[in-house]
């Protein structure tokens, strides 16, 4: 499966933007799916993640309570809100796909494919 993110931008911090993660070449429906970032200088860390169904959703710490994630298979994509950013939430986010459904979905190796990234700038 080939993944497409996309949405990024520069916004002032306090500021909202929806990335959104296109699938092609198969369905998403089969995979759990979620959303990295890797600031500059910085390793790349979990955001958010979702199963396959939506019925269950992880959040990292940071971010629980500002960002949204969700899916709409039917359209084969899977969104991130991000509301109330923040200057420390500039990075380039990237979204993934993952054969695991389960609380594993918060786990970078456990990703099978990749998207090329999304950058998203957080102004104070």
């Amino acid at each position: 499966v080939q993944l497409q993110a996309s949405g990024g931008g520069l916004v002032q911090a306090g500021g909202s933007l929806r990335l959104s993660c296109a699938a092609s070449g198969g369905k998403i429906s089969r995979y759990g799916m979620g959303w990295f970032r890797q600031a500059l200088g910085k390793e790349r860390e979990f955001v958010s993640a979702i199963t396959w169904i939506g019925a269950g959703t992880y959040y990292a710490d940071s971010v629980k309570g500002r960002f949204t994630i969700s899916r709409d298979n039917a359209k084969n994509t899977v969104y991130l809100r991000m509301n109330i950013l923040k200057p420390e939430d500039t990075a380039v986010y990237y979204c993934a796909a993952s054969y695991s459904d389960t609380g594993e979905l918060v786990e970078r190796e456990r990703y099978d494919y990749w998207g090329q990234g999304t950058q998203v700038t957080v102004s104070s």
